[in-house]
């Protein structure tokens, strides 16, 4: 207990004396001191192939810390380590040549992406670095028909018109390709809420959750996807894996995917 603490601390001194785009460097040298302190075999990281006794707490900004959703060695969340086991066990992604678009790409997700064969990867953000290109979800420079596949995790809830980006991504993905593009949802929530009036950190952060979104989704997101030209299938893929499987690889039990296709009338 005592070199996780330690472990800890350091983390702690070094996320809180590093500025942000530097973060990723400091990461490196502290995760394996984490990593090492945390190892076992209670549970395991699907992404980097770590093994500790428990994963850590994801410390938010606000709010109660979230017990056992961040991976010791690689930083992977709940929602991370679940995207990846679909990727691999549940899409031909991995077995089968294709042009792939990911949004804000997870790093131990995109690391392991570009190493594919036959896979033609491309990641975007609006902040790159870490992402290969510079480029706005609501405003694709690609051609109609250019991609496969497309990932947006976690991305909508940032953009300011996701409608727009949806119609997007629907316009670049070739007939027969598929999207993933997973937010933070509120299923007891009926409607989503946006309000362009809503422009401070504070306020937001009291009214969707976080201080850089700009609504929060309910229950009728898959129909809003409907609306904008996709076939929407909500994969609960963790329920798959059973209690033990989403133990062990730390997911949300009844957590959902929102793999989207092009409707064939759109």
């Amino acid at each position: 207990m005592r070199k996780a603490a330690l472990a800890n601390r350091a983390r702690r001194i070094l996320v809180g004396a590093v500025p942000k785009e530097r973060r990723t460097q400091a990461q490196r040298l502290y995760r394996p001191l984490v990593a090492q302190a945390y190892r076992g075999d209670e549970v395991e990281c699907p992404i980097c192939g770590g093994r500790f006794r428990k994963f850590l707490k994801k410390h938010a900004a606000s709010g109660r810390p979230r017990a056992g959703a961040r991976c010791a060695r690689c930083g992977s969340l709940e929602r991370h380590r679940l995207l990846w086991l679909y990727l691999r066990d549940g899409t031909d992604l991995l077995t089968r040549p294709a042009r792939l678009l990911h949004f804000a790409p997870e790093p131990g997700i995109a690391e392991k992406l570009k190493e594919l064969p036959g896979c033609d990867y491309l990641s975007a953000d609006l902040d790159a670095p870490p992402a290969m290109v510079r480029m706005d979800v609501q405003d694709i420079p690609a051609d109609d028909d250019s991609f496969d596949a497309v990932i947006c995790n976690h991305v909508l809830e940032h953009v300011p018109d996701d409608r727009r980006a949806v119609r997007e991504i629907r316009r670049v993905l070739k007939p027969g390709g598929w999207a993933i593009l997973g937010v933070p949802l509120q299923r007891k929530r009926a409607t989503s809420f946006e309000d362009p009036a809503i422009t401070s950190p504070e306020e937001r952060e009291r009214i969707y959750g976080q201080f850089d979104h700009v609504r929060v989704y309910g229950a009728d997101y898959p129909d809003r996807l409907r609306d904008c030209g996709f076939e929407v299938e909500m994969v609960r893929y963790a329920e798959r894996l059973g209690t033990d499987g989403a133990r062990r690889y730390g997911l949300v039990a009844d957590a959902a995917i929102p793999v989207c296709r092009p409707a064939e009338a759109a």
